[in-house]
């Protein structure tokens, strides 16, 4: 909606710069007033409900109907997996491993192809999104911009805005015209899905890249406060945060929930932004160990924050012209979920904490205790003491900062034996803290999770492989003791229960214990940490339970006396179920599953399901072979293609003097490939043709004069220093054959891949710097030359603006399934030839998978890599990326199902772009079984572009 310059100045003013509270049905946020929250059970999973709730904060965590919410969020980019059947099958992966939330950055560039043009349909319905993250029960943190971040092409600003007057991230009226318009078009579609208004589990709304606004730039501050303002009038009522924490608190406040002004370990801002590509093209994921991801979150813990970005759930696959200039066509970025949907190496650390901040409600109000961190006996080993006010609780966060493992004692904790940490790790570990009925006196191993479940407590206990586990229970009567495995020993003594446990001896290991202070008993688990990736809980109606064995847990339903559980299933498994009580039958996908009540008091199956068996994919051949680039030819028809006659430009980039205006993005071309035909009279005397261009990381420029090569210019591959460069220049300067310079008409050919635009600070307007020619200039004689150009077709409905680029092929629908390539010529991988230009092979294949069969299928391109060549990878007419044979490292790119046809007939087309210097291929190229599981989610088939 317009906003009168009256409310306009209400709302940026003085009463801004705090959190505003909603206006309707009573659903405030906002900080809280002089009454404590108490510690207590946390809210149950969020739903579209239809009920009104509450969402405010204090200075310990965000509060969600007056109860305390821990917010464990993932990043995921739907929009990076254009399949939307398999959303689904990320958020129940997300959910399975420990996240209540999904941090969801909403793209404007893909939405609006054009301006006041938003589509949100097919693999850009966001409504659908939404959603399905409110069924799989995941609070959402919506992230609209409208700009997000230097690894989307000009950081998500739309490619028709490079070419449009105003300065992005301002206060400019022109900019704030189009960016107020499309975030009217997100909030309509978001305030439908508000987790106060019951319509869905939009929890908190993030404006722009997460970045704090400069004190000293009142343009960018008067920018934002207008979005806020925006946001405000489109009757978006939950908390928005800011790169400063809630908006408007900048810093000077009490502190707000997951903010620690002051506070190291990156505590300022657990959200931050979306990752730069600053570390250079040539790195495809920023790998997290798991002791390097447990670091992380265990001194932010420390640092008590409570409202937590963990960084990429899922990032998928930058598709097309999608990705920003610094990044590769996968997007991994240290996910714990990796492109092709699979468990990363970190996983672990990050599900245990996941698991534990859920289901163990101390960990939301937390305060230090002593004064600061200490070091343990030797002075190996840091301790940050915490505890929480109202339980009495004790949360001692551990770091061995050398390079070796350490055992020493840690005075003052209570803890009465020695605590192992590995080099360079960390742990968390527990004194005081309630276990249902029964009250932990202390641990040397991580607490996992904690439920109430069938009258009765389950604890679980994580650390590395061989680590010994030990803990001690309060108990001021013996209790009985039930050993489900023989690798536990106990021992009571003097009003506590000792337990010893070598941890992944034989998987999983449970000790019952019973009577003594209590009736209810406790189920006492331990694992390490490949045996905690197969542990589970899910919350139902009928109460909480935990599942053991399968490879995944996506669902859980008692119906009456049966359980109903789905999942994935890898290799060889059982089945083990604490949960409520009658459950007397248990269900796997489907199928009944007999079991028996095990020594643990847990229902047991009987036998193992069987492991997946070997999954065979075809080979790759039948290829058809077809050259390109008829621009080059001289009698080309070209008097269709734009007249690139401009002499102004609002491009960052000079015009050169006396023109004329020769930028991709002035006439319309803002992704893709870009050819432009020069004709001009009479080359008499002119040695040598100097071409200036200007591109995103990895661009490059081909010349022929009447069909006869030039040559090649590539920009340099990025180095150290470089890496965060987004815009490149440089000058090709190619020598004309004397043969060629004589009177009479002549066509200069160019063919330019721009690459992508760079992302921008507020101001700087660092998008709309050029991409493709600037000028030309000749050496021997200034002959006028009149410029056409052409690049992409106009978006398609399907796949939108980032698809195509302007290469013959795919004008002409080459990389279309129904296509007919029967005329092309049969060839045989491996390839070699040596030629500047474009060729295309295309093949066929068909899959078979059974349809109960989740498999995970890349494709795998490798030759020599002195070939200096590129390719173009369309399957069932997507553009799933770049491969660059002689930069690297990324050979392997994801076919995502639904776009892949499981069972079905698929094609592939490559479009292959050599510069001639070098033999150029394909040389290998075949397809990749990345994993297989029985289960998955049911995947509908995606719509191929048209033409």
């Amino acid at each position: 909606m317009e906003l009168s310059r009256r409310t306009f100045t209400a709302l940026t003013g003085t009463a801004a710069l705090g959190l505003a509270l909603a206006g309707s049905g009573g659903a405030a946020t906002g900080p809280r007033g002089p009454r404590v929250v108490p510690t207590g059970p946390p809210p149950p999973p969020p739903a579209a409900d239809g009920g009104r709730h509450r969402v405010a904060f204090d200075r310990h965590s965000l509060l969600v109907d007056d109860r305390r919410l821990v917010l464990w969020s993932a990043e995921m980019h739907p929009f990076r997996l254009p399949s939307p059947s398999l959303w689904r099958d990320v958020l129940q992966k997300l959910r399975a491993h420990g996240f209540n939330a999904v941090d969801v950055p909403v793209p404007w560039n893909l939405h609006s192809p054009a301006p006041g043009v938003h589509d949100f349909t097919g693999v850009r319905d966001l409504n659908r999104f939404l959603s399905t993250a409110a069924e799989e029960r995941l609070y959402v943190v919506l992230r609209p911009g409208p700009y997000l971040g230097a690894d989307l092409d000009a950081g998500g600003l739309p490619g028709w805005l490079t070419a449009a007057a105003g300065t992005a991230r301002t206060d400019d009226p022109e900019y704030l015209r189009h960016a107020e318009e499309w975030l009217g078009a997100v909030d309509a579609i978001a305030v439908r899905h508000l987790f106060t208004a019951g319509g869905g589990t939009v929890l908190l709304y993030r404006l722009e890249d997460g970045s704090p606004v400069p004190a000293d730039d009142p343009a960018a501050r008067a920018h934002r406060a207008r979005l806020y303002a925006k946001v405000r009038a489109d009757r978006i009522d939950v908390p928005v945060l800011d790169g400063d924490g809630w908006f408007g608190d900048r810093g000077t406040g009490p502190r707000t929930a997951g903010f620690s002004a002051g506070a190291g370990g990156g505590a300022a801002d657990p959200w931050g932004g979306a990752p730069s590509g600053g570390e250079g093209y040539a790195r495809v994921r920023e790998v997290h160990d798991a002791v390097h991801e447990r670091r992380r979150r265990l001194t932010a813990l420390a640092d008590r924050i409570t409202v937590h970005h963990t960084g990429m759930g899922f990032g998928g696959t930058s598709w097309g012209w999608l990705p920003g200039p610094g990044v590769y066509t996968s997007y991994d970025y240290g996910a714990v979920l990796d492109e092709g949907r699979l468990p990363a190496p970190d996983m672990a650390a990050v599900q245990q904490l996941g698991h534990l901040v859920r289901t163990v409600p101390d960990l939301a109000r937390l305060e230090e205790a002593g004064d600061g961190p200490r070091r343990a006996a030797d002075g190996r080993l840091t301790v940050r003491h915490l505890a929480n006010p109202d339980t009495g609780a004790r949360v001692y966060v551990v770091h061995n900062d050398t390079d070796e493992e350490v055992r020493a004692p840690l005075p003052g904790t209570g803890i009465e034996v020695p605590v192992t940490v590995a080099a360079g790790d960390a742990k968390l570990l527990a004194a005081g803290l309630r276990l249902g009925h029964r009250t932990l006196a202390w641990t040397t191993a991580q607490p996992m999770l904690s439920i109430s479940t069938g009258r009765q407590d389950v604890a679980v206990f994580v650390g590395r492989h061989r680590e010994s586990a030990q803990l001690a229970l309060d108990c001021e009567r013996q209790p009985g003791v039930d050993r489900a495995d023989t690798e536990p020993a106990w021992a009571y003594e003097r009003g506590r229960l000792n337990v010893v446990v070598p941890l992944g001896e034989g998987g999983l290991s449970r000790v019952l214990v019973k009577d003594g202070d209590s009736e209810t008993p406790l189920v006492l688990l331990f694992a390490d940490d490949e045996t905690a990736l197969r542990l589970w809980p899910y919350e139902t109606p009928a109460g909480p339970l935990l599942v053991y064995g399968p490879a995944l847990l996506r669902s859980a339903e008692l119906r009456d006396s049966t359980l109903h559980l789905t999942g994935d299933v890898g290799i060889e498994t059982g089945v083990e179920v604490w949960g409520p009580r009658g459950i007397a039958e248990v269900t796997w996908n489907g199928e009944p599953v007999p079991t028996y009540v095990g020594r643990a008091r847990s229902r047991v199956m009987e036998g193992l399901m069987p492991a997946v068996r070997a999954v065979a994919l075809p080979a790759l051949d039948g290829w058809r072979f077809r050259t390109e680039n008829p621009e080059a030819d001289p009698d080309f028809d070209d008097s269709a293609w734009t007249v690139a006659g401009r002499t102004t430009s609002h491009s960052t980039t000079p015009v050169p003097e006396g023109g004329p205006v020769l930028f991709a993005d002035d006439y319309g071309f803002h992704h893709g490939d870009v050819w432009y035909r020069g004709r001009m009279e009479d080359t008499r005397g002119i040695r040598s043709v100097a071409l200036s261009y200007s591109t995103g990381t990895q661009g490059l420029l081909m010349a022929w004069l009447d069909g006869r090569p030039l040559g090649t210019h590539r920009m340099p591959v990025p180095d150290e220093d470089t890496a965060g460069q987004g815009t490149w220049t440089a000058t090709a300067r190619l020598d004309v054959p004397e043969e060629l310079r004589t009177p009479g008409e002549h066509v200069l050919s160019v063919l330019v891949r721009p690459m992508q635009h760079a992302g921008t600070a507020p101001g700087e307007d660092a998008h709309k710097a050029a991409r493709g020619l600037v000028a030309a200039e000749f050496t021997g004689g200034t002959p006028a030359v009149e410029w056409r150009i052409r690049g992409a077709a106009e978006p398609e409905r399907v796949c939108g603006p980032y698809n195509n680029g302007g290469l013959y092929g795919e004008r002409r629908g080459w990389h279309l399934p129904d296509h007919d390539d029967r005329r092309w010529r049969t060839v045989d991988l491996p390839r070699a030839e040596r030629r500047q230009g474009v060729a295309w092979y295309r093949t066929r294949f068909r899959l078979g998978l059974g349809p109960d069969l989740d498999a995970s299928v890349g494709l795998t391109l490798e030759d020599d890599p002195e070939r200096a060549y590129r390719v173009q990878i369309f399957l069932n007419g997507w553009n799933l990326g770049q491969y660059v044979n002689d930069v690297g490292p990324q050979h392997t790119f994801v076919l995502p199902n639904g776009i892949l046809r499981a069972r079905g007939s698929n094609t592939l087309a490559l479009a292959v772009l050599s510069d001639g210097t070098t033999p150029a291929g394909p040389h290998t190229v075949r397809l990749t079984l990345l994993d297989a599981v029985r289960g998955g989610v049911p995947v509908e088939p995606v719509d191929s572009p048209e033409r």
